[in-house]
């Protein structure tokens, strides 16, 4: 029962800094959700961070990985926003955004996981 308050937890924290970064920005460019893009690029980079930290004997526990990893970067980032921005670039016969978008965040987030994996041997 604890972990599932710690990724109760985790969850209502990542979703509230989701809605403060990605409320404002959403709405800074036409039909690029940068918002929504720099959430999901961030906790990329985030968990891979924390998942190659957690793969380290000890230097991270169950716990604070669960409240981490599965808790705050499952609420932080957003794969339903992401497919629903996808949607509208579509409706709206946006092909151009809707393939800049879709690739730059695939590519620039499994990137972010890499890159946040080497971050995670850095530290000591």
């Amino acid at each position: 029962m604890k972990q599932v308050f710690l990724v109760f937890l985790g969850g209502g924290f990542g979703s509230v800094l989701r809605y403060a970064i990605s409320k404002p920005l959403n709405t800074t460019l036409q039909n690029f959700f940068l918002g929504t893009f720099l959430v999901n690029i961030i906790g990329c980079l985030l968990i891979g961070v924390i998942l190659g930290l957690s793969s380290r004997s000890n230097f991270l526990s169950t716990n604070t990985t669960l409240f981490l990893a599965t808790g705050f970067c499952g609420g932080f980032t957003t794969y339903s926003s992401f497919a629903f921005e996808k949607h509208s670039l579509l409706k709206n016969s946006d092909l151009f955004n809707f393939s800049m978008y879709t690739i730059a965040s695939i590519a620039v987030g499994v990137l972010a996981i890499a890159f946040g994996l080497w971050l995670s041997k850095l530290v000591d």
